[in-house]
Order: structure tokens, then sequence, then C-alpha cells
């Protein structure tokens, strides 16, 4: 009868699942084979990502660069016969109150989508997900809004808000609720109040965000405390919304950044109406660009994007810093 050569250690059980003392050298091993086999991984996708890489590196220099360069001086879209002027273009960008208006707008904007976003949106999304009728009906009608190029769906809605021909005017003329008929664009509460409307039509993607992060969310806690007799609004407070905390982080970055692109939206649709009172800093730098936006003034307009780009950069810092801290 043939011995045993793997003798298991001596205070091993029959159920111990430790392995016997010649195969301890093994995980050691499957280690080193991991750690190369990661490196390899690592060297490869730095190889895909390196002409990526080198190219936007090249271009945000650049871009950085030119910036610099053109917000020292004073110089039109000719870029002939530039001056050096130093930092004035910053002293008249930091001192202008329609400058400060537009980033406080910027601010005001993202606000309002991240509460509907975080309210409305979470509602919408974990009532589509529960099973409700006529869900993907539901779900075009929120996502098509935010699959439409946001120029297009801003000049509808901007034309939809015309004192004489817009359709909202008339609806109200041929309903004889004439009186409630106003120049919407004409004064600042309307104004924001139509841009506000607008942007609740954009949450299609914070639904979407939500929607995919229920469907693999371990619902064990929901259904005991469905057991234990939790209302729904109970259910949506303390049980679903902690849930969805790292959603809420992802949901609240993307507002935070949009709102320094939607350019498209202000500017098709209120064309920063009444009196610029609807700028964000998108169009403020652009109609200090160009001629035909009553503009033309490339190196302050250059020091405006330096000042914004700033800002922008320290809000994310603060962001990230403070989804750090909780």
């Amino acid at each position: 009868m043939t011995a045993r050569t793997d003798v298991a250690t001596p205070d091993a059980g029959p159920l111990d699942p430790r392995p016997a003392k010649p195969d301890q050298a093994t995980p050691a091993a499957t280690r080193g084979g991991n750690g190369r086999m990661s490196r390899r991984l690592l060297a490869t996708a730095a190889l895909f990502l390196t002409p990526m890489l080198v190219l936007y590196g090249i271009y945000y220099v650049y871009a950085f660069v030119f910036l610099g360069q053109m917000s020292t001086k004073n110089v039109d879209l000719s870029f002939t016969g530039a001056t050096n002027i130093g930092f004035r273009n910053f002293r008249l960008v930091l001192t202008d109150p329609l400058f400060w208006r537009s980033l406080a707008n910027n601010m005001i904007f993202g606000g309002v989508q991240i509460a509907i976003a975080l309210t409305l949106g979470f509602v919408l999304a974990v009532s589509l997900a529960s099973g409700v009728r006529f869900r993907r009906f539901f779900y075009i009608v929120f996502l098509l809004p935010s699959l439409i190029p946001l120029a297009l769906f801003a000049t509808v809605f901007g034309q939809m808000l015309q004192t004489n021909s817009g359709a909202i005017n008339q609806t109200l003329r041929s309903a004889g609720l004439g009186a409630l008929a106003q120049d919407w664009l004409g004064n600042e509460p309307s104004a924001y109040l139509a841009l506000f409307i607008l942007l609740t039509y954009l949450i299609g993607l914070p639904i979407m965000y939500y929607t995919s992060d229920l469907a693999v969310a371990n619902t064990s806690s929901l259904e005991a405390a469905m057991i234990d007799g939790a209302s729904t609004p109970q259910l949506y407070r303390l049980i679903l919304f902690p849930m969805m905390k790292g959603t809420h982080k992802t949901v609240v970055l993307w507002v935070l950044l949009g709102s320094f692109r939607a350019f498209e939206v202000v500017y098709f649709s209120t064309q920063t109406e009444p009196g610029g009172r609807t700028n964000i800093t998108g169009t403020y730098i652009y109609n200090q660009m160009f001629p035909s936006a009553g503009g033309g003034q490339i190196g302050y307009a250059a020091a405006a994007s330096l000042v914004v780009l700033v800002a922008a950069i320290a809000i994310s810092a603060i962001n990230v810093v403070v989804q750090r801290r909780r």
C-alpha cells in the first residue's frame, strides 16, 4: 500500500478548508502571475491610449497658451494690430456686472436642474422601474428631449414663446384667455420661468442613470421594509433615496458641468432676453467675440474664458472634496 505524500497539517480537521503544506506556495505563485498579467494589461491599455492622450494634450495645451496670450492683448477677429495691455482685460471682466450676472445664472440654472433631477427625475425613474403601464411610452417621452439636438429643441421652444406668433399666446387667445397672453421673453420673471420649464424637459439622462442603477440594486431591504408596513413615501425617502447615493453624485456632477455647456439652451430659446439678463457664461463670451453680436473683442473674450475656466475647476474641486468628506 503506497503511503500518501500530501500529509495535511496536524491541526487540520476533516472539514478544514486550509490546504496542505506543499500547496501553500500556490497562492504566492498565483499572485505573481496575476501581477504580471495586470502589468501587461496596463501596458496594453497605455499603448492604445497614448495617441489619444497626446492629441488631447496638444489640443488643450495649445488652447490654454492661445487664451493666455490673447487675454493680455487688445485685438479683434482680424488678429492684426494687436497691442499688449497687460491685465486690463481681466480687470474689465471682473468689474463687469453682466459677467457676474451670467456666472450667477450658471449657478441658478445648475441648481434648478439638480433639484429637478434629484426629485422629479428620481421619482419618475422609480415609478417607471416599478412596472407602471405604458412605461415604454413614458421612457420615450422623457428621453426624447435629451436625444434631440439641443439647438433644435431650444429653437422650437423659443418660437412657442413669441409674443404675436407664438403657439402659447395663440392657444390662450383661441381659448378666450387672451388676458393671460404676455411677452414671455420681455420681462425677467417669465423669461427665467421659461428656461426653468425648458430645463425640466431635460431630465431624460438623470432618469436613465437612476433606472440603470435600480435594475441592479439590492432589493432585500426594500422587501423587508414593505413587510414591516412601510408606506410608499417612506420607501422612497428612507430606503430608495439613500440607496442611490452613488447615482446622486453622478447626476450632480453631470449637471454642474453641463450648466457651463448650456449655450444652445439659452441662446436659441431666449436669446439672452430681456436685456441680457438670462445670459450664461457661454452666451456672454460669444457676444463679446463676434461683431454680429455686438462684440469683436477677442482679448476680452479670452480673459473671460480663463476666468470661467478657473471658476469651473474650482467648483469641480469643491464638489470632489465635499463628496469625499461625506
